[in-house]
């Protein structure tokens, strides 16, 4: 009789083995899809109004972790640490740290951008060939720049570029 063995994994277990992601390093997923009505006209104001809401809200998110996070550096600068092992630890959780808050600052700046285009009604639409993006691509990635066709054509020669 052979039995299956059950396959361990190193990660917590959580229901239906979904991985978390803390809610702070991706955009927040608290919105209800939009709902597209047919021939409606692309970007129109309600389409504007959903996305520039996401774009808030998610800025609102990011802010709020870096207020979290220099309140955190703050405290844990205080203590000193007469250990060499543990001063060293606690300096690589600050940079760690400091590192994830100066990519959150540049997609704050992507953020803005995005806010921008919506005020000025360009949102939406390619910067490379000035199709539309699609609504569920801008969900998946309200910072999009470019359609997915031109995003495929970018990371192919990207690739060849880097190799």
């Amino acid at each position: 009789m052979v039995t299956k063995a059950k396959k361990r994994s190193n990660l917590p277990s959580s229901p239906k083995n979904e991985i978390h992601i803390p809610h702070h390093t991706m955009m927040p997923y608290k919105f209800e899809p939009y709902a597209i009505i047919e021939g409606e006209a692309y970007m129109n104001e309600r389409q504007m109004t959903h996305f520039r809401n996401i774009l808030a809200d998610w800025k609102t998110e990011l802010m709020k972790e870096v207020d979290n996070t220099l309140i955190e550096l703050k405290e844990a600068s205080i203590s000193i640490l007469a250990d060499p092992n543990d001063r060293a630890t606690q300096e690589e959780a600050f940079n760690l740290e400091l590192r994830t808050r100066n990519r959150e600052s540049k997609l704050i700046r992507k953020i803005e951008e995005a806010l921008q285009q919506i005020d000025n009604k360009e949102y939406g639409y390619c910067e490379s060939c000035g199709v539309e993006i699609g609504i569920r691509r801008l969900e998946a990635r309200p910072t999009a720049v470019l359609c997915i066709d031109c995003k495929t054509l970018d990371e192919i020669r990207e690739k060849r570029t880097s190799q």
